[in-house]
């Protein structure tokens, strides 16, 4: 899921930094600083968890848990998508500087997106919560693979194919994502029913 340096156009890299700026910016104003470990834990779950790559058939794509972290943190998704993917770029080369606007916008937008339409649900019992947790998780990759080939497609139309595939090889990713985040949402409804408050502000 992350774009790598060199490859997107100058305003394409301008929009996906401002959204970013933005989003990180009131992500800050909301977060609550008391839950400023639950936010750090969060970051490192999803900095750990997309150095997991799934084989699919030549190459692989990586977990991201967005969904989750849509579900959990709400507007705090920026920054700490940020800050994970800002230390990956230093310790691993993962996309780079120059592009952390536009991947963390590709992660982080969505998440925010699964945030308002599964949030009500997830805080709600039984099979609805599972439902909402499931659908998280599966459209968080969604929207960010095609957020991401549009920010292909828009930078040069020679990379309409490549775009494509970038969609088609993360629908198994999807469906993993949502049965993970699934039952890490029911899991944590039951042992830490805090972590699924926070986000509420």
């Amino acid at each position: 899921m992350h774009i790598s340096e060199g490859v997107l156009s100058p305003p394409v890299l301008l929009v996906g930094a401002a959204v970013t700026i933005v989003g990180t910016a009131i992500g800050l104003k909301k977060l609550d600083y008391d839950r400023i470990m639950t936010v750090s834990l969060l970051t490192a779950t999803f900095f750990v968890a997309s150095l997991i790559h799934v084989p699919i058939g030549p190459g692989n794509v990586h977990l991201i848990l967005g969904g989750l972290m849509g579900i959990v943190l709400g507007w705090s998704c920026f920054p700490a998508i940020l800050v994970a993917l800002f230390l990956q770029s230093l310790f691993f080369n993962y996309g780079g500087l120059i592009v952390l606007g536009v991947n963390t916008t590709t992660m982080a937008l969505p998440a925010l997106i699964c945030f308002y339409l599964f949030r009500p649900w997830v805080e709600k019992n039984g099979h609805k919560r599972k439902i909402a947790a499931f659908a998280a998780g599966f459209l968080a990759i969604s929207i960010s693979s095609i957020i991401m080939a549009i920010a292909l497609w828009t930078t040069d139309q020679g990379f309409f194919q490549a775009a494509r595939l970038v969609i088609a090889v993360h629908i198994p990713l999807m469906i993993i994502e949502g049965i993970i985040t699934m039952f890490t949402v029911s899991f944590l409804a039951k042992v830490q029913p805090e972590f699924l408050r926070m986000g509420k502000k």
